[in-house]
Order: C-alpha cells, then structure tokens, then sequence
C-alpha cells in the first residue's frame, strides 16, 4: 500500500509540512521568551528577518495540509478497490481503524489551519507584527496535531492487508446499526429536513446582517453559530443528503458522493461546508482584536470579506444539498 501514487503523496507531503512546522515551531519558542519589537537589538532584528520568511514557509506549507486532507479522501476511496469486501472509502478505514483517528486529525487541521492563515494574513499586512506571539503560540499547537497526523497515517497505510476481509458501509451507516452513525442514518427525513433548512435560514440572515451591520453582537451570533452549522450540515449529509442523491433510501455512507458515479459531488459539499465555517467563525473570534490600533480598519475590511466568502459557500452548499431533494426521484418521499 505505501507504494500507492496517493499514499506516496501523502506521507512526503506530509512529512515536508512537518520539517517546515517544527523548524517554525523552534522560532515560534524563540520569539515566544525574547520578541520585543521597541528593541533594537541584533537578536530581535535576526527574529524580524525570520519571521517573514519562516512565516511564509508555514503558510505554504499549511496549504499543502489542507490540500492533504482532500487527498486522503480521494486515496482511501481509491484503496477500496483492493480490499476484500470494501466497497468505498468506509471499507478501506474499517480496514484499519487506525484511518478514522487519521481521518480525525485531517478534519482537526481543516478546520483550524485556515483561521491560522487567517490571522498570519493580518500580522503580514499590519506591518508593525502586532500578533507576532500570538499566531506562533497557535503553531505551538497546531504542529504536534500535524506529527500526529503523520504518524497516523504512517501505522494506518502499513498496517493495511488487502488478504483481510474488511466490512464496508453497510454496517455502519444504516438504521440497525448501534453505533452514532446509525442513529443519524435513522433520524426521520422530514423533521431532519424542516430543522436543517430553518437553521440554514437563521444562519444565513446573521450572516447577512453581521455583513451589512458590522456590529459586535452580529459577528458574536456568527461566529457561535458556525460550530452548530458545521454539525448540522455533517449530519445532514448523512441523514437525507445523501439519500437524496443516492436514489436509494436505506443508503446512508457519505463517502460515495466523492465518487465519480455521483459527479464527486462529496467534496463541493464539504469544501463548501469548510469554508462557510472558517469565514463564518472568524469575525467574532477575531474581533478583539480591533483594539489593536494598526489592525482596527484592516480588520473593518477585512471582516466584510469573510462575511461575504461566509455567505456564499454556505449558499453553495445549501443548494447543493437540497438539489436532490427538489428534482431527485426520492423528492416527495424524503420530504
């Protein structure tokens, strides 16, 4: 399996981005116990001529990591096809359980390396570095995730046997299952349906009003409503989404929408559902921030177009999850 185009792209990236976090992990120990940015010092001008750089190596760095957790989707959708008995990405996971622990810190790193690129975008364009500490006492936390997402991964890809039977979606997303997964799979589809779309309603209105608004309580009211829009969507997708698009009301498994048979539809709805979350949460989390003299207008500016990714990735993903439910054979059934 290591020997795989897509395993093989996962680990030396991901091996990269580590070396590139812990060499700014280093800096980040460094400016954390002498950044003094009224010095004049040789040490706190040798820490601004790295900073730049090391910060731009991050980020790039980070990108990557996002990258690999579309990747790792694509991969072990891909795995399926010389497991025994795996039919789709659940399959290959159910082969090593190890995968849904990976599968946890790709979503882990998804989440929260955007608002760190985020907030290194605005250090980099005060100019002055006034969240110097601040965003690398965040990398502190973000590289052991990223080591252990690596180390995850490298026990999952060779500990998979393609001898070994392995179970697939069937016993994990369907009504009889005792897992959570289950529980979401047997949820009745026109309840789920009326709370998802009321919620997506009131959503999309802060949204709006934080938007045109730009007061303290709107961004708040986002950025606390994102996490409960995240969990919805997700469990959305399983409940009736999915469904929906499947044509098949006992099928529940969202990992064939990032099939081809299905227009690899999975990852709109997720890169969609991502972004809304990140461009939501930030304004509120960020704006605390205001108080910082060189950051106040950038941040007026800058929280408008936020709010405006916000608006539209959620929109996106609110019509592309309620297509099938609108034109799909299963429409009046669901609903």
């Amino acid at each position: 399996m290591i020997l795989h185009a897509g395993v093989l792209a996962l680990l030396v990236g991901g091996a990269v981005v580590v070396a590139m976090m812990v060499v700014g992990s280093v800096l980040a120990v460094r400016i954390l116990r002498g950044w003094d940015r009224s010095s004049s010092s040789e040490q706190q001008l040798a820490l601004e001529r790295r900073t730049f750089l090391i910060s731009a190596l991050v980020g790039a760095a980070l990108w990557i990591e996002i990258g690999s957790g579309l990747l790792f989707i694509h991969t072990v959708d891909d795995l399926h096809e010389v497991l025994v008995g795996a039919m789709c990405a659940t399959g290959s996971l159910n082969a090593n359980p190890i995968g849904w622990w990976v599968l946890a810190t790709k979503g882990a790193l998804i989440l929260l390396v955007p608002i760190w690129l985020a907030l290194n975008r605005l250090d980099q364009r005060a100019g002055d570095y006034p969240l110097v500490r601040l965003k690398y006492a965040a990398l502190l936390v973000l590289t052991p995730i990223a080591i252990a997402d690596l180390a995850l991964q490298i026990l999952y890809f060779s500990g998979l046997r393609p001898d070994i039977i392995t179970s697939c979606c069937g016993s994990l997303f369907s009504e009889s299952s005792d897992r959570v997964t289950g529980d979401l799979a047997s949820l009745p589809a026109g309840p789920a349906i009326a709370a998802f779309l009321a919620a997506s309603a009131v959503y999309l209105a802060v949204l709006a009003w934080a938007r045109i608004g730009r007061g303290s309580a709107a961004a708040g009211l986002a950025t606390a409503l994102s996490p409960v829009i995240l969990v919805l969507g997700l469990v959305s997708i399983i409940s009736f989404v999915s469904v929906g698009y499947y044509e098949l009301p006992t099928h529940h498994c969202p990992f064939d929408l990032f099939q081809g048979a299905y227009g690899y539809i999975g990852y709109a709805l997720v890169i969609s559902l991502v972004a809304a979350f990140v461009n939501g949460v930030v304004p509120g989390l960020f704006r605390p921030l205001a108080r910082r003299p060189s950051l106040n207008n950038l941040l007026a500016v800058s929280e408008k177009r936020w709010l405006t990714v916000a608006l539209a990735s959620y929109s996106i993903f609110l019509v592309v999850a309620i297509w099938p439910l609108l034109f799909g054979h299963l429409a009046w059934r669901l609903m």
